[in-house]
C-alpha cells in the first residue's frame, strides 16, 4: 500500500486508515523504531509485560528464592512493638 506523507506542522506524518490499525493491533500508544531505510510502528508494550508470567514460572521450578542471604541490621536487635 502507498500513501503520502502530509505536512503537520514543521514533521510530516502519515494517515493510517482504519482496518490497517485494527489488523495490526495497534492501541492508541505504539512503539516507533527506525532501522536502516524502515520505520518500524509495532504495538506499545507495558512496563513490566510479562513479569506476573515469568513469576509463575521461576515459582514452578522452585527459583523464586532471595538471591543472597537477609542480613540482619541494628533494627533486628530487639523485638518490634506495634
Amino acid at each position: 500500500m502507498k500513501i503520502r506523507l502530509v505536512r503537520i506542522g514543521n514533521s510530516r506524518g502519515i494517515r493510517l486508515p482504519k482496518p490497517v490499525i485494527e489488523e495490526a493491533g495497534l492501541s492508541d500508544e505504539v512503539e516507533l523504531r527506525v532501522r536502516p531505510g524502515a520505520i518500524v510502528i509495532a504495538p506499545a508494550v507495558g512496563p513490566r509485560a510479562g513479569w506476573a508470567e515469568a513469576a509463575a514460572r521461576l515459582h514452578e521450578r522452585g527459583e523464586d528464592g532471595l538471591l543472597e542471604p537477609v542480613t540482619p541490621t541494628r533494627f533486628d536487635a530487639r523485638a518490634w512493638t506495634w
